[in-house]
């Protein structure tokens, strides 16, 4: 019996970021793509395609905010992860009001961004379950 790898998508302008994240996923059995722009990432993940999505708040052209308008516009119910090196006040409780599952500042634990997958994973999955 094969399993299906959980689709992980990092969108962060800062390469040293995505290859980092990469990595570290990897070895958590992710299958992990990474995008250098918000743009970059809808052109090539469909909205009703199954993942959990890192975004950084912080890119040029469609920042992270405005990235997950677009995405609770288009109806999607894909998790949402937000991280940020620039220190916001109130940053965690904006991502929360806007539909994110978390919000991590830059520089995190990578366990505790696994385990934030991990359960936003397991909540859309009990959420697709009841859906049917």
């Amino acid at each position: 019996m094969s399993v299906t790898k959980k689709n992980i998508y990092i969108v962060d302008d800062d390469e040293s970021v995505c290859r980092a994240l990469k990595v570290l996923l990897t070895t958590f059995d992710f299958e992990v793509k990474t995008f250098n722009s918000a743009q970059s990432f809808f052109d090539a993940v469909p909205h009703d395609e199954p993942g959990c999505l890192v975004l950084d708040i912080h890119m040029s052209g469609l920042d992270g905010w405005a990235a997950q308008k677009k995405i609770l516009d288009s109806g999607s119910k894909r998790p949402v992860i937000f991280i940020s090196a620039e220190k916001q006040e109130n940053a965690a409780d904006r991502a929360v009001k806007v539909g994110a599952v978390g919000f991590l500042q830059k520089p995190f634990n990578g366990q505790t961004l696994v385990d934030l997958i991990n359960a936003a994973s397991e909540s859309n999955d009990v959420m697709d379950k009841m859906a049917q």
